[in-house]
């Protein structure tokens, strides 16, 4: 299956069930945020979030603001409903019965390897990924988050050989 978000494509061949997420098609987008997708595989599910600050077509302005949103942490507060909404939603529907893996691409080259890891640091920090910590809480039988990450371009194909992503339109004229 290939994935399409703007001028970014991404090739999931070994994918069950699944797709684009977000939009009018799950019918509550005016109560609940939503992953860009949803993809089942044999044995997890993968909620990925993109996003494109580097799309040939966007305005310098909302370049600068969307990484000024990153680097403040805003952006963690908004990738972490919709991981959380996209969780609810599937659940209910019956369909989280496997591990879940959130991925979220940023494709801006300029984060470097350190400030991804930050990056992922921070949403780790925003998702429950183990339950309640302690010596008097009762830990969670299954997490509802098995693995979270953030990457640009590169590090995405480096992670995920198998599931590649690439720019199909290079300047402002193409695609």
């Amino acid at each position: 299956m290939t994935l399409s978000e703007g001028n970014l494509k991404m090739d999931i061949p070994d994918v069950l069930s699944g797709g684009k997420f977000d939009g009018a098609d799950h019918g509550l987008t005016h109560h609940m945020k939503a992953v860009d997708f949803v993809v089942e595989l044999a044995d997890r599910y993968l909620y990925i979030e993109v996003k494109d600050p580097e799309h040939p077509r966007a305005a310098v302005q909302a370049r600068n603001a969307f990484i000024e949103k990153l680097h403040s942490g805003r952006l963690d507060q908004d990738l972490k409903y919709k991981y959380r909404d996209s969780f609810l939603y599937e659940w209910a529907a019956g369909r989280a019965d496997k591990p879940v893996h959130y991925l979220v691409l940023i494709a801006l080259d300029a984060l470097d390897d350190a400030q991804l890891a930050n990056r992922t640091h921070a949403l780790e920090q925003q998702l429950p990924l183990r339950g309640p910590q302690g010596p008097d809480r009762r830990p969670w039988v299954r997490p509802i988050v098995r693995f979270c990450g953030v990457f640009n371009i590169a590090s995405w194909n480096r992670n995920f050989p198998e599931h590649p992503v690439r720019r199909v339109a290079t300047s402002a004229r193409e695609g």
